[in-house]
């Protein structure tokens, strides 16, 4: 059964403004957090779905301790100049990260970090998964992706696909795929995927694997065509979609989103804060706000999350050294 969502961004970061009708937990154990202002930082501009759920961890965890809790844009530099000001910042929990791929990838595409991604953070837990949908544009005389990789095949270095970019989950979606399919396609990387779309809807560009939370709403209106979810299992919010992985073996790809704190900040507060956002994320007002996003709660513990972390770093440090990809 498919479920339909209508996507307002607009709607849902205003809706972020207003207070919710949580009630504010007791005192907290110990003097951490209470009477403290908590920071959690976003390395990334507003709007994004990294920003969107942010708002929604600080704004829950702000209410559950009685405290005040801001988020704090600090984009730049792939994610590094915000990830960076994370990792010096006094180990004392009250300054936390919400981060994406880029953790798992920068030092690969960038010459030279001023953090170093497992000494310098401490992992808190997953937030969320988001999957990407591969997106074509009507111009283009395929129906699914089988027809896909053989019109690729057939026309190598003619496909181009644009990406929000270099070294975003959007552009190593792609290569994954052109790895693991055979096939040579042309990157077109942008500042986001907004403008990426357009081309594809103008037929300038030929596909995307883009962000659900993008692509879908253009998909249902009918602008471009959807033929595969990224991830190897159909997602609860476009289950018309089958995984890439019925016709290309071992594609598995999703846009994440994990909590970290600066390193040796205390455990105890670590797991306060695990498990909180744990408990906030399966909220049921929680979770309406998330579907809106197509995102899916996680919650797992540090010791996974930074299992997790490794195994990306491994996976897409691979892809990225043999594909020769550098960030610009």
């Amino acid at each position: 059964m498919t479920t339909r969502i209508t996507l307002d961004r607009r709607a849902l970061l205003g809706g972020l403004g207003a207070t919710l009708a949580w009630p504010v937990a007791g005192s907290a154990q110990g003097s951490w957090p209470q009477g403290r202002t908590l920071k959690l930082v976003v390395p990334f501009p507003p709007a994004g779905a990294t920003d969107v759920l942010a708002r929604l961890v600080a704004d829950r965890l702000g209410q559950s301790w009685g405290t005040h809790f801001v988020v704090e844009n600090r984009a730049g530099a792939g994610g590094n100049l915000g990830t960076d000001a994370v990792a010096k910042a006094e180990p004392n929990g009250d300054t936390l990260l919400i981060v994406s791929v880029g953790l798992a990838t920068n030092q690969y595409l960038y010459a030279k970090l001023n953090y170093d991604p497992l000494k310098d953070l401490a992992p808190i837990t997953m937030v969320a998964m988001v999957p990407n949908l591969l997106v074509i544009g009507k111009h283009l005389p395929v129906q699914n992706v089988a027809e896909l990789v053989a019109y690729a095949k057939a026309n190598p270095g003619k496909l181009t696909y644009g990406s929000s970019g270099v070294g975003t989950s959007v552009h190593l979606s792609g290569e994954l795929f052109q790895k693991l399919s055979g096939t040579k396609m042309v990157h077109v990387p942008y500042r986001g995927t907004a403008q990426a779309t357009q081309d594809l809807i103008g037929g300038r560009i030929d596909l995307i694997f883009d962000n659900i939370t993008q692509a879908l709403p253009h998909v249902r209106a009918g602008t471009i065509r959807g033929l595969g979810i990224t991830t190897a299992k159909r997602s609860p919010t476009a289950q018309e979609f089958a995984p890439i992985a019925e016709t290309v073996p071992g594609f598995d790809v999703s846009s994440w989103f994990a909590l970290f704190a600066p390193a040796k900040t205390p455990q105890a507060i670590i797991d306060k804060v695990q498990a909180d956002t744990k408990a906030a994320i399966a909220d049921p007002a929680v979770r309406a706000k998330m579907d809106l996003l197509a995102a899916e709660p996680v919650g797992n513990s540090p010791a996974e999350l930074a299992a997790f972390l490794r195994a990306e770093m491994k996976r897409w440090g691979d892809l990225i050294r043999e594909a020769g990809i550098q960030a610009e």
